[in-house]
């Protein structure tokens, strides 16, 4: 029997828990699915199910059959839909998540660059966490995630890495120089995103700043940039940028950092499993666009590594 029929007729009895009411939603008799079910139990070698006279209960290996089932089928019913569109010449919307933090000039280089092809490209403007749900629920076609990020079943283009500096009030002491290290902040606060938006790069953030001198006397929440202003302006705290924030505001300076502190690292990532057919292509096209943004720099690490192209990088491996 075609085995994804034999998961439909797991999922109904699964969601029903009752052969009767199944059998009447699949249309077929109770005894003939009584017999697939048993069936299906003897190719897999587990029991799927506990059933007497007057309950039908899942096993513990018939819920996690359950689960894996519906994402079979989902990920072929995308699979079947895909493939029908692109046979007709039709492609659905690319769905792309990004930071709020990323440039506008970034995201207009990104839909000027691909306006070319025959597909409506939606951006969402979500935080790494909302990214990554909505890419595990396939909500999300792609995401422009801001690593480092655990991530499960997903696969991304390179990384692309922004170097970050400071922000400070314009008449701080510190103004005063031309570039600045995590050390001489000591004293000050710190102005930063909140963790749930991005865990990984929370942690690395604070790790690294406790690494090289800076222990933050506070540590302030801001995802809007003219909250992230107003912290700053209000003495309660530094914060890192690419250094677009100061440009916002003449009573604010940003200064660089040395090379290789505190960055951006960036990286498109998408479902393994049945991705969008341009899904690739955008991601060549992100890195082409965000290395050509002038605050954005390869990534060190990956400068001497051998070429590869974006679909053979698997997220987390980089």
């Amino acid at each position: 029997m075609d085995p994804l029929r034999q998961l439909r007729y797991f999922i109904a009895v699964a969601e029903e828990l009752h052969f009767g009411r199944a059998a009447e939603r699949l249309r077929i008799a109770q005894p003939a699915l009584s017999q697939r079910i048993r069936k299906l139990e003897s190719e897999l070698g587990a029991r799927l199910l506990d059933r007497d006279s007057r309950r039908v209960e899942l096993t513990e290996a018939g819920q996690i059959l359950l689960v894996e089932a519906r994402d079979l089928i989902a990920r072929w019913e995308r699979a079947k839909s895909l493939v029908d569109k692109a046979h007709r010449g039709e492609v659905d919307a690319l769905r792309i998540g990004v930071p709020p933090e990323l440039a506008g000039r970034v995201l207009a280089a990104m839909l000027t660059a691909f306006e070319n092809r025959q597909v409506r490209v939606d951006l969402q403007e979500l935080t790494t966490a909302e990214q990554v749900r909505l890419l595990t629920e396939r909500e999300l076609d792609a995401g422009l995630l801001q690593y480092p990020v655990e991530v499960t079943g997903l696969e991304s283009g390179p990384v692309v890495e922004t170097p970050l500096g400071v922000v400070l009030p314009r008449d701080s002491p510190l103004a005063q120089r031309t570039s600045l290290t995590l050390a001489d902040l000591s004293g000050h606060g710190l102005v930063i995103f909140p963790r749930a938006a991005a865990p990984g790069l929370y942690d690395a953030t604070l790790r690294t700043c406790w690494e090289h001198g800076f222990h933050p006397a506070s540590v302030q929440h801001a995802v809007n940039p003219e909250f992230v202003l107003g912290m700053v302006l209000s003495g309660r705290g530094v914060a890192f940028d690419t250094g677009l924030v100061a440009q916002k505001e003449p009573r604010v300076v940003w200064r660089p950092l040395p090379a290789g502190t505190l960055s951006w690292r960036l990286a498109l990532t998408w479902p393994a499993a049945a991705p969008h057919p341009l899904v690739r292509e955008f991601a060549d096209l992100v890195v082409s666009v965000v290395r050509g943004d002038s605050t954005a720099v390869p990534a060190p690490a990956l400068q001497d590594r051998p070429q590869r192209r974006p679909w053979d990088v698997v997220a987390g491996r980089q």
